[in-house]
């Protein structure tokens, strides 16, 4: 239930669109139990529940709240609601229950009952330290020295085990902020870049991360240090086209999540993120039997996650819906593959607002390729235009540039090519501006602007030339990276075999799983 126009301009409405029936009901018991249950503001949460849309106007005259009032009750509704839902969830979250007992001791050193404060530290502390939580277990240490200048009881040495505690925590948060920022900034590179493009780009990205990743040993890390490693090491890969490399670590973090099982809960994002680097890796590679298997183990891994919370829920099914699709790219199976849409625009429709715009776009592309490859192009087109339409032009840039790429050939395949001149001054002047101009966007560009020119008798000849100057570029290490976005080789082998794209890509499929 997002709110009007982004999901976003109000925050309350779109809090109170993402509580699960539990927690609206949890949430009624505890407001009717602070005071009167027709208070104003659980009237304003009955208002805005019912609402499709937000509209403050309506809002104020059903629930009689003035304009001077609104944002005082919003403001303590907002709380409250926050309150009831940690109320429910502190049993689920291990961060919230360190917090909660960081809370207690606070009560008990405000009370004066150190001894009891130090024990309830001593006991989160444990807790805090075995499950990488350096963070929370140094202020619980900053707060146990404040405890101790007030104990007296304790000895002395006690003062020299915190000071230690202290410095080794410090070590730790350093070590994994490193890791946690290499690991950020290569995933922020892939979302503005996409793969190494030129060898400009692999300079840069191995000049500046390679020496930073390559001076950690996991032998010297605690568990989600070797995570974070080998997430950074993940990405790096990926980012560099190494495929073999991004699976073995990506595979590296499930297996030390599978040894590690009772922290899965609180990495969840780590997990799921890499298995889905393990998936798309797989698919990359064309291993088609490892990939669906793989997926099955996948859905199941997945389980109990799903019940974690929101997010670990979208996170989880935005995997399986694209590897799934993935699967069907893969089989050229696409019109049965089209099946699959409906669930992905009810999976879409339901993240609302908390989808990044970045998956959205992948799920939209990927749906495209589907009715490219089912002919489709009508379909293709309407879902390359949610991309092409997207204002903020950094965001994927690669996705970007290829939509408007594959729209130009879908629009000529529909026979929408009155404007076909203006479509190519367009995406020309797109890719340009992006700075993602190379060999065979060249190509094709230069082969779409002289389609009105060349005569039918001469046209299976100039697929023929077109399809010589490309089919070198699959195995150039940079220039094959638009055959991860765009299977320009098939389409063109349909032209000249007159045989549909899903003939093409089928027959391929079948010849590699004889091949193996």
């Amino acid at each position: 239930m997002p709110a009007q126009d982004n999901g976003r301009k109000e925050p309350l409405f779109d809090l109170i669109g993402s509580l699960t029936k539990a927690e609206k009901r949890n949430f009624k018991l505890y407001a009717t139990r602070q005071g009167d249950a027709n208070a104003k503001f659980i009237v304003l949460f009955d208002a805005m529940e019912a609402m499709d849309v937000y509209d403050e106007q309506k809002l104020m005259k059903r629930c009689g709240i003035t304009k001077s009032q609104i944002a005082n009750i919003k403001a303590h509704l907002y709380r409250q609601i926050l309150v009831s839902v940690r109320l429910i969830g502190v049993s689920h979250s291990l961060r919230m229950q360190l917090s909660e007992q960081i809370d207690f001791a606070r009560i008990l050193y405000d009370k004066g009952l150190h001894g009891q404060c130090l024990r309830v530290l001593d006991k989160a502390k444990k807790i805090a330290v075995e499950s990488g939580q350096s963070t929370i277990a140094l202020e619980i240490v900053e707060f146990e020295k404040t405890v101790e200048t007030h104990h007296l009881a304790r000895t002395s040495t006690r003062a020299d085990q915190l000071s230690a505690q202290t410095t080794e925590l410090c070590e730790r948060i350093e070590v994994s902020n490193k890791l946690s920022n290499i690991a950020v900034q290569l995933y922020n590179l892939h979302l503005k870049l996409g793969y190494v493009r030129s060898q400009r780009d692999l300079c840069m990205v191995t000049d500046f991360f390679k020496p930073q990743i390559d001076s950690f040993s996991e032998m010297e890390l605690s568990f989600i240090e070797q995570v974070q490693l080998a997430q950074a090491r993940m990405w790096y890969a990926h980012i560099l086209h190494d495929f073999p490399a991004c699976f073995r670590y990506s595979r590296r973090i499930i297996e030390l999540f599978d040894n590690n099982g009772h922290l899965k809960p609180l990495y969840y994002d780590y997990y799921l993120k890499a298995y889905s680097r393990y998936l798309e890796s797989l698919f990359l590679t064309r291993n088609w039997r490892r990939l669906s298997s793989a997926i099955d183990r996948y859905e199941k891994a997945i389980e109990d996650i799903v019940t974690i919370n929101t997010n670990a829920s979208i996170l989880s099914y935005l995997a399986l819906y694209l590897h799934r699709v993935n699967l069907y790219l893969m089989e050229g199976s696409f019109t049965s593959g089209i099946s699959i849409v409906a669930d992905v625009e009810r999976y879409i429709s339901s993240a609302g607002s908390y989808l990044d715009t970045h998956y959205k776009m992948l799920l939209y592309y990927k749906i495209a390729c589907l009715y490219f490859g089912a002919a489709d192009y009508r379909k293709c087109i309407s879902y390359l235009e949610r991309i092409i339409s997207v204002r903020d032009q950094s965001i994927r840039r690669d996705l970007q540039c290829f939509a408007r790429m594959l729209n130009l050939i879908a629009s000529y395949e529909a026979g929408l090519d009155y404007n076909l001149d203006y479509q190519i001054r367009n995406v020309y002047t797109f890719i340009i501006k992006m700075n993602d101009m190379h060999g065979v966007q060249k190509v094709l560009i230069s082969f779409l602007k002289r389609l009105n020119h060349i005569y039918a008798g001469d046209f299976k000849q100039e697929l023929r030339n077109l399809y010589d100057r490309i089919k070198p570029y699959e195995s150039h290490p940079y220039e094959r990276r638009t055959f991860f976005y765009l299977d320009i080789v098939s389409w063109l082998e349909s032209k000249l075999e007159d045989r549909s794209v899903e003939e093409i890509v089928s027959a391929k499929f079948r010849k590699g799983l004889r091949d193996l």
